[in-house]
């Protein structure tokens, strides 16, 4: 038989969706399934999209532009613009997701062998896109008990090599939550210009900021426009995911050129959710303030009922719409399991997302989990309530030593 490749091997599992099996048989059980562990907005899709929709008139429906519909792009930069984020359609790529866009700018800058330097926990699909490119992901972890800030830029600096190409930040912050300072920034900035690297920066969660400091986003900062590679999607600010609609932004000529190559390479991204995607950038200013104010309770009310329950502890999330828990238990991945494979609380469960999937540095968040906050309030209390009673079910069968 044939072998596998290396690079497949080494590919890991999401975290966010290796126990979709196991939550897909506790349905079948007859189970109530609280899906907290990946961020698919339950939010309705702004009307304008699918007005879109239906009003699509095309008798054909053709290949896009490898780059993506220009009145898409023309469209985004208008919306930058409201952000003070000054780019033409010429620096917008658009892309199958935020997703490809990573994968697209790893792999336009990154040789075999590369290292990015990330802050962890983070998103878990970048080391995905960093084994794809042949790349290192190199890590600086931050701590819950400090509310996931920044590293110190010192241990960022010891971390450099000659193999050192770029560094990557989500800001707001997936998994944590967390929001960047303008001083966390202005020091990531100085550390891209001495040392002439990359700054790829996932903002697609940017409209979800719930601290009076201005969002703050990389192509804000003067000196390094042609160091920063902005990684942006319509699917948590719109609530439609499944359009696959994303971006990838730069204004260094000399990449975008390499980004093209790729794209055309894989043809187009999908044109109906371009279609969808450019009328949804005109969601009124309401439909967009109720979604800010929903997920603004919805924080505040999980936030509130994880902390009262014993053992555990969360910080409060400045944006996005996750958070970081610790849990006492001393295997966060088999905890989640369990929750799924047996135990249930008057026909319910949770399912979560072990943190550890976040972290490249072995043994880090064996306590933790990711909970994603996309229920309405009413359900977000039922499955706390269900969490507080697995984890006393299972503090009763691993007592903890």
């Amino acid at each position: 038989m044939p072998q596998v490749s290396h690079r497949g091997e080494e590919m890991p599992a999401s975290p966010i969706r290796r126990l979709v099996p196991l939550a897909d048989k506790a349905v079948a059980r007859g189970i109530k399934v609280y899906r907290l562990n990946i961020g698919q907005p339950d939010v309705p899709t702004p009307p304008e999209a699918f007005e879109a929709l239906k009003k699509i008139d095309r008798k054909v429906l053709e290949y896009s532009p490898s780059a993506g519909l220009l009145s898409l792009r023309q469209k985004l930069c208008e919306y930058y613009r409201r952000f003070h984020i000054d780019v033409e359609a010429d620096d917008v790529i658009i892309t199958t997701g935020g997703s490809e866009a990573v994968l697209f700018a790893f792999m336009s800058c990154l040789d075999p062998g590369d290292e990015i330097i990330v802050p962890e926990p983070s998103y878990a699909n970048y080391m995905a896109f960093a084994i794809s490119a042949g790349a290192k992901i190199v890590t600086v972890p931050s701590t819950i008990d400090d509310g996931f800030e920044l590293p110190p830029v010192e241990k960022f600096e010891a971390l450099i090599s000659p193999r050192t190409k770029g560094i990557l930040i989500c800001n707001p912050n997936n998994p944590t939550g967390y929001l960047y300072t303008m001083k966390e920034m202005l020091q990531i900035r100085d550390l891209v210009k001495r040392h002439d690297l990359f700054l790829f920066s996932d903002e697609v969660y940017r409209e979800f900021c719930y601290t009076g400091a201005p969002y703050i986003s990389a192509l804000h900062l003067p000196g390094i426009e042609n160091n920063v590679v902005l990684i942006d999607s319509v699917s948590k600010r719109y609530n439609e995911c499944g359009i696959r609609v994303g971006a990838l932004i730069t204004k260094n000529a000399a990449l975008r050129k390499c980004v093209m190559k790729f794209c055309q390479a894989r043809l187009s991204p999908p044109l109906v959710g371009q279609i969808v995607a450019e009328a949804s950038i005109d969601a009124s200013p309401d439909y967009m303030l109720a979604t800010y104010n929903e997920y603004v309770e919805r924080r505040k009310f999980l936030v509130d009922r994880i902390n009262r329950i014993p053992g555990c502890y969360t910080p409060i999330p400045m944006g996005a719409f996750y958070t970081v828990v610790r849990l006492p238990v001393d295997d966060a991945d088999d905890f989640c399991r369990w929750c799924l494979e047996e135990f249930d609380y008057e026909g319910q469960t949770v399912f979560m997302a072990p943190a550890s999937g976040f972290y490249t540095t072995p043994g880090l968040g064996r306590d933790e989990v990711r909970i994603a906050y996309v229920l309405n309030r009413e359900e977000l209390g039922r499955a706390m309530t269900v969490l507080e009673h697995a984890l006393a079910a299972y503090a009763e069968l691993h007592p903890r030593i």
